[in-house]
């Protein structure tokens, strides 16, 4: 099953300490076992662009969409065989100790004859 890790950054959580495992280890350990499909770091929340359509008009704004302390830092896509590998590969994650995870399962789009979208909840 593939998994969507979204690594948040997050002020409250413990201060970084180069002394623990490095991200690059982690990726190479994951990369190894097979798992780590795929992983970037994102630019910083003030570099974000939003972009809605709202009574038909286009509307882009600068930043992003909610105000928050915390700001999505970077992702990963993960193959694993089950939630519980899922959350035992996020757990040796740096961010999980100076950040936060959140993993969430994809949802594979399929449409019906007329070109619509299933709403079937595969969980």
């Amino acid at each position: 099953m593939r998994y969507f890790m979204f690594v948040v950054a997050d002020p409250a959580a413990e201060p970084f300490d180069p002394e623990h495992p490095s991200i690059g280890a982690w990726v190479d350990e994951m990369t190894e076992r097979g798992v780590s499909i795929e992983g970037e770091r994102l630019r910083p929340a003030e570099d974000a662009t939003t972009v809605r359509i709202r009574g038909g008009k286009l509307l882009v704004t600068d930043g992003p969409y909610i105000e928050a302390k915390e700001w999505i830092a970077g992702f990963d896509i993960l193959e694993c065989r089950d939630l519980d590998e899922a959350i035992e590969v996020a757990s040796k994650h740096p961010m999980a100790r100076f950040g936060t995870l959140e993993l969430r399962p994809f949802w594979p789009l399929s449409f019906d004859e007329n070109g619509q979208p299933i709403e079937e909840d595969p969980a």
